[in-house]
């Protein structure tokens, strides 16, 4: 299989879904007081202008790191958070929980001073191969040890950042055993968080990060954490030059969740094009005449809402190849949006 060579990123969705819908008259937001729920925050690389779809601007992140200051956010441990789903208990209003995905060194030398400064704790997903490796952009082992004795939390991914989706499962293994062997001899234990590289995993892969014990593993499609969702596929929203902007910040930080079931097609690895996708929306999210769907390199793809509150994309054109990003979002009466996500990976010629 071809390795997916990009991510189509898409437009600010919430932006085109204020433009169609001025007056949100959807759920009422009383019904998330029953569901556990966290936003998860994915950055990293800061102030590396040379990478703008994987870096934010320093400017953007303080700005970010202000909001969640000032506008009455709980920013609390990515550990915590998970302890919190698994368990259903509640979480404090507005938690958010921060992550970085790769040990590039401008989070030791930019992120780390600031997110200290603030007092918010982040946790940081290492692939152990290029820290051996000693790159030039990379942090060293000491560096990572000096975070993790600061009370950062180290979670993995896998020693080389493969594809693990195009690979056997002893391959994927060999990865996660590497990986934890590393981080034993270097931090003296093994990480209880997973991130997948590239954001791309199977439901294979989700079984296989379970049974190596880990207690949750995060993806990098949009949406919001809960105690409903899967937590070996749980949701970040994705921060960078490109979309660091204050409005994108915002709608995801007071995003709630679209809280859905029978997701297909089950493996996010598109053989055929068109997919058929559909999945089920729980009758918690009450009215969904405005629910809007999107998909990268498509754009808005019409719904067929069946009685049941199954929803059916009718998606008629091939999508583009590499990982795709399909949003699907409502709003609330508060003005607050719903956001329900997925990652699709088209291979290449």
């Amino acid at each position: 299989m071809a390795k997916p060579v990009f991510y189509r990123l898409t437009p600010f969705l919430a932006v085109l879904a204020a433009s169609l819908w001025l007056t949100p008259v959807s759920a009422q937001d009383a019904s998330d007081n029953t569901v556990t729920r966290a936003v998860i925050l994915m950055y990293s690389r800061f102030g590396e202008d040379a990478y703008p779809n994987a870096s934010i601007r320093i400017e953007q992140f303080e700005a970010h790191l202000q909001e969640l200051k000032d506008g009455g956010y709980q920013v609390l441990p990515v550990p915590a958070i998970v302890a919190a789903l698994a368990a259903k208990r509640k979480l404090p209003e507005n938690t958010v929980g921060i992550t970085v995905d790769e040990a590039y060194l401008s989070t030791y030398t930019e992120a780390w001073p600031r997110l200290k400064a603030a007092g918010f704790p982040f946790t940081l997903f290492v692939a152990t191969d290029s820290v051996d490796r000693g790159r030039g952009d990379t942090m060293s082992w000491a560096q990572i040890r000096e975070l993790h004795r600061a009370g950062v939390t180290i979670g993995s991914l896998t020693a080389s950042h493969p594809h693990m989706v195009e690979e056997d499962r002893a391959y994927n293994l060999g990865q996660i055993v590497r990986a934890n062997d590393r981080f034993k001899t270097e931090l003296g234990e093994v990480p209880t968080l997973f991130a997948y590289p590239y954001g791309e995993f199977s439901p294979a892969l989700e079984q296989l990060v379970k049974t190596s014990g880990f207690a949750a593993a995060f993806g990098q499609q949009s949406g919001v954490a809960h105690s409903r969702h899967d937590q070996m596929s749980l949701p970040r929203f994705s921060l960078s030059d490109t979309y660091g902007g204050m409005e994108r910040f915002r709608t995801a930080v007071q995003a709630l969740p679209l809280i859905v079931s029978n997701f297909e097609p089950e493996d996010m690895i598109i053989d055929e094009t068109p997919p058929a996708i559909s999945f089920t929306v729980d009758p918690m999210m009450g009215d969904l005449s405005t629910l809007a769907c999107f998909i990268g390199g498509v754009g808005r793809v019409p719904t067929v809402i069946n009685a049941d509150r199954h929803v059916d994309l009718q998606l008629t054109q091939d999508m583009p190849t590499g990982r795709i990003r399909m949003n699907c979002t409502q709003p609330t009466a508060s003005g607050r949006w719903r956001w329900y996500g997925q990652q699709l990976t088209v291979p290449g010629e």
